[in-house]
């Protein structure tokens, strides 16, 4: 594993690359580690994937050296709380609208004073035995990442930066070309302008900005722009293209 947590990492300003998870398969997650990926999405939200199935595959990424990120599939306590007492390194929260989104999303994920995240040290992530800075390392360590996936984000993104205890703000390319009428069509001008906007805002504020990719190229073209955690493409894409690739050169 990493010596350094996540959070640590990109507070230290390095760029870090990782993928989205679908698949309800431990040893996928251990791969992305393996590869070299820094971190794997394990989505709860568009997947099958539960807080139960979710233990082992945060085992096994973390046994191949990437830091397993859940994310949830609402902006609840119980979500929240349930994605890191079982051991994720962070959460990724969707559809932060407003500056109470955000504020909402950090007392579900941090312990008093910087929150009021339930508490029960026993869990996997205190080791199951909890320790007496289990909520003090949980603060330092835990990655809390908010969803900028819709024009109404944008427009509110002046209060969302103001959030103490947001870590990333993650812009869904594909959820803001829908909220904006052009669904799908992530290489629009108007859906790279507004994603511009909020890489520009979030430098200002100092905030660290991610964003998903499909592919390398796009991936560079949001690095170049100041994007440091970058999730590119989908485990079951990845999957299908390569045995598409291996149809294309050897089927009839």
């Amino acid at each position: 594993m990493a010596s350094q947590s996540l959070r640590r990492r990109l507070l230290d300003g390095e760029t870090v690359l990782g993928t989205f998870q679908l698949l309800d398969a431990p040893m996928a997650a251990e791969m992305a580690g393996v590869a070299g990926l820094d971190f794997t999405i394990l989505d709860q939200e568009h997947g099958p994937l539960t807080a139960e199935t979710c233990v082992a595959m945060c085992a096994a990424a973390q046994q191949g050296g990437a830091a397993p990120i859940v994310r949830v599939r609402n902006n609840s306590e119980s979500e929240v709380q349930r994605a890191l007492d079982i051991g994720a390194a962070g959460v990724e929260i969707p559809q932060i609208e407003t500056g109470e989104d955000a504020r909402a999303a950090v007392e579900h994920a941090r312990f008093d004073p910087l929150g009021s995240r339930g508490l029960s040290p026993k869990v996997r992530a205190g080791g199951y035995t909890g320790s007496d800075d289990f909520t003090e390392r949980q603060n330092e360590e835990t990655v809390v990442i908010v969803h900028i996936e819709g024009e109404r984000g944008v427009e509110n993104i002046g209060d969302i930066v103001e959030v103490d205890g947001i870590d990333v703000l993650f812009l869904g390319p594909y959820d803001i070309s829908q909220s904006i009428g052009i669904p799908g069509q992530v290489r629009d001008d108007r859906v790279e302008a507004l994603m511009a906007e909020v890489c520009d805002r979030a430098a200002d504020a100092g905030k660290v900005v991610g964003t998903y990719a499909d592919d390398a190229e796009m991936a560079r073209q949001w690095m170049d722009a100041g994007a440091q955690y970058v999730a590119v493409s989908v485990d079951g894409t990845l999957l299908t293209r390569a045995f598409e690739d291996i149809v294309d050169a050897l089927g009839e």
